[in-house]
């Protein structure tokens, strides 16, 4: 049986690996089969066919046939789906209530002592990093932002200001955030009049004739900026650098922001 490698490859997203994606593909196009059989279609080695169908019928993706020798019997493909589907939801649920957990118990603040201490370790040149990738940016972002005691300043691009508009707008909405002082510096345009004119209630919105760049400053202490223009970027190649540093953070707040 000849299967397209591109076919295969999609088999992945029901969390199959290349043996279990051939061997399973295999048994749908009989139906009924030995383990032998299917070794031999699939090109699979026979040593390995034994312990992938096992985990294929752990998965729900196969039956074992009583009898002598052994087969296997496929499952509807309609039926494999929903059940991945609901084991990828119990999964999701699972960790999700593992993670919330987390909150407020003696493991988390064990480890958030532990970050205090190293941080009080380290010079402060060396707290800077490279963020690469524009949804790691984003999160970084988020992180920051939620931190804010005293203010956050962003200074961006008209896209990103389309963009951000409401990760900003969910975040310092919030009461513990009424006291942060909130501004906001890009180009704003018929595109995004829109989105600046939702940050009005919470932050001080300012026109820039052009972009002045991609920062994001925090409470005169830590800096995010970005090398790159987010235009002509690919999200996937956008690198952004953090910088814990209150003297340059206040130097540019004061150069940028009048």
């Amino acid at each position: 049986m000849i299967v397209q490698k591109e076919f295969l490859n999609k088999l992945k997203d029901f969390g199959l690996n290349s043996y279990e994606s051939k061997l399973w593909t295999a048994l749908l196009s009989r139906g009924v089969s030995t383990a032998g059989e299917l070794s031999d279609i699939a090109n699979v080695p026979r040593s390995r066919s034994y312990d992938v169908l096992e985990s294929l019928e752990r998965k729900g993706f196969i039956i074992t046939k009583l009898g002598k020798p052994i087969k296997y019997i496929a499952v509807q493909p309609s039926a494999v789906v929903e059940r991945v589907q609901k084991k990828i939801v119990e999964d999701a649920e699972k960790q999700h209530n593992a993670i919330e957990s987390l909150k407020g118990s003696e493991i988390l603040t064990e480890l958030q002592l532990l970050h205090s201490k190293g941080i009080e370790m380290i010079e402060p040149a060396e707290l800077t990093g490279a963020i690469r990738g524009r949804t790691n940016i984003t999160d970084h972002m988020e992180t920051m932002i939620k931190h804010a005691e005293k203010s956050v300043v962003l200074i961006t691009s008209e896209e990103g200001l389309v963009r951000k508009s409401e990760l900003f707008r969910a975040i310092l909405s919030k009461p513990k955030h009424k006291n942060v002082r909130v501004t906001v510096l890009a180009p704003i345009t018929k595109s995004s009049q829109k989105a600046a004119d939702a940050l009005r209630d919470i932050a001080t919105v300012k026109h820039t004739p052009e972009s002045l760049g991609r920062y994001l400053l925090v409470d005169g202490r830590e800096v995010l900026f970005m090398l790159m223009p987010e235009k002509t970027t690919h999200p996937s190649y956008d690198v952004g650098i953090w910088v814990c540093s209150p003297f340059f953070a206040q130097s540019l707040e004061k150069a940028i922001v009048r």
